[in-house]
């Protein structure tokens, strides 16, 4: 199964990152992506949106997105410098992605989808896609339960920001043991 998301970066890709990232076997297959900042932004009529710039896009094959952002983590560790802080999904999806998301499977929500009361596509560019939140409230009104947020996010979140925090912080074994936590 394709998970599709975004691991949020401590700090924009630099060039140097780049290149090390566009040389690292580890990321060859082109499933994690990045958004470089252009060398002089000055010379650009528009401000540079610093979002991309934080955010690796990933198309990760795994058994679920826990196992996917896992493996997105492992692989950008190649890479000196790279610190992911966090993890988000696409506010558009397409009918296969809400699927995957709700838990319903393909077949179920494609059936829902023939009902008149279903979010109208926001993009039709050779790939429809619809708002999540929309079909999220579609599914809520039908019956369906559907978290805010999948669990499998919230873990990751929760534990990439942990690891953050606790990068370089100097919490004795004891208290991480009491917190519930591995100790090194």
């Amino acid at each position: 199964m394709e998970w599709n998301f975004g691991v949020l970066l401590k700090q924009p890709v630099t060039h140097e990152q780049a290149d090390a990232f566009d040389h690292c076997d580890a990321l060859a297959d082109g499933a994690i992506s990045y958004t470089l900042a252009p060398d002089d932004p000055d010379a650009h009529p528009h401000a540079v949106d610093p979002v991309p710039l934080h955010t690796l896009n990933c198309d990760i094959d795994a058994p679920t997105l826990l196992d996917a952002v896992a493996e997105a983590v492992r692989r950008i560790r190649f890479v000196d410098g790279l610190r992911a802080v966090g993890v988000s999904l696409p506010a558009t999806v397409t009918l296969d992605e809400a699927a995957q998301r709700s838990g319903l499977g393909v077949r179920a929500l494609g059936a829902l989808s023939r009902e008149p009361r279903f979010p109208d596509p926001v993009s039709v560019e050779g790939t429809v896609f619809y708002d999540w939140d929309r079909v999220a409230a579609f599914l809520r009104d039908v019956g369906e339960s559907v978290p805010d947020v999948p669990r499998d996010l919230a873990i990751a979140e929760h534990a990439l920001r942990l690891a953050d925090a606790l990068d370089g912080a100097e919490v004795p074994p004891g208290l991480l043991r009491a917190l519930g936590l591995p100790t090194p």
